[in-house]
């Protein structure tokens, strides 16, 4: 495993018990971070913390980061007890129900849009000021190549992305002189739990859309989220990063 210089940085991951999350933290660990892990799933959240070793450099919270009392309370804990935030991976979401759009249930949008949005935005809207007044961060918002491209019945799950990549570029912007940056990662359909979740004929339609004909590892992901993450991303802020096997057009 290549590995990164985060030494002495603190990585705030969410979504960190398992696939993408997790694999992130892995490599962040690697490469010396101090890593807080934000997920609601109790039980695999205390099964990766078993697996990595809790120690001096790994901690977690149940931070519900559709909840913005919960998130500040998080970001408090987070603070005290591995001092200030440099990273901010936000990954928590879902893929939700798969359908044509008039299909839809009306709360599958609600929801979608509030744990792949609007829980990023809420994170970032905490995390950034401390960051500003620290004069330096690295922002990572997974997004997802399904907001880059037509996705057939994942409408509601598209969109979400789609604005996860907009704030990217919004709010690099907004933060450009400040020493924050803030990228995002566009993957196309990874080997997680996730996809596995999938029906299996809508999963195969993604599989078979990638030119590299394979899911993309986590660890393939994070290698790159890392990257992202870290001092040697310094020239780049606004940048939606594909890793999606080749499927993308742009």
């Amino acid at each position: 495993m290549n590995q990164i210089d985060l030494n002495d940085r603190h990585a705030i991951v969410t979504g960190g018990a398992k696939g993408i999350g997790r694999a992130i933290a892995v490599r962040a660990l690697a490469s010396a971070a101090r890593v807080s892990i934000w997920d609601i799933d109790v039980a695999r959240t205390n099964q990766t913390i078993r697996e990595l070793g809790a120690g001096d450099n790994l901690r977690s919270d149940m931070v519900d980061v559709t909840d913005p009392d919960a998130i500040i309370r998080g970001l408090d804990e987070a603070i005290a007890a591995f001092g200030n935030v440099d990273i901010l991976v936000n990954n928590a979401g879902s893929v939700g129900t798969v359908a044509p759009l008039w299909e839809q249930p009306i709360e599958n949008w609600q929801r979608m849009l509030t744990l792949n949005l609007t829980s990023a935005f809420m994170c970032c809207r905490a995390v950034v000021p401390h960051m500003i007044e620290n004069g330096y961060g690295r922002i990572v918002n997974i997004a997802s190549n399904a907001g880059k491209m037509a996705t057939l019945q994942n409408s509601p799950y598209a969109a979400a992305k789609a604005g996860v990549i907009s704030i990217t570029k919004t709010l690099a912007k907004e933060t450009a002189q400040t020493g924050v940056l803030v990228n995002a990662l566009a993957p196309g359909g990874a080997n997680t739990e996730l996809f596995d979740g999938l029906p299996e004929s809508y999963a195969q339609q993604i599989a078979s859309a990638m030119p590299l004909n394979r899911l993309i590892e986590p660890d393939e992901i994070a290698a790159l989220a890392v990257w992202a993450a870290s001092e040697d991303c310094s020239g780049t802020t606004g940048f939606v990063f594909d890793i999606s096997g080749g499927r993308a057009d742009y």
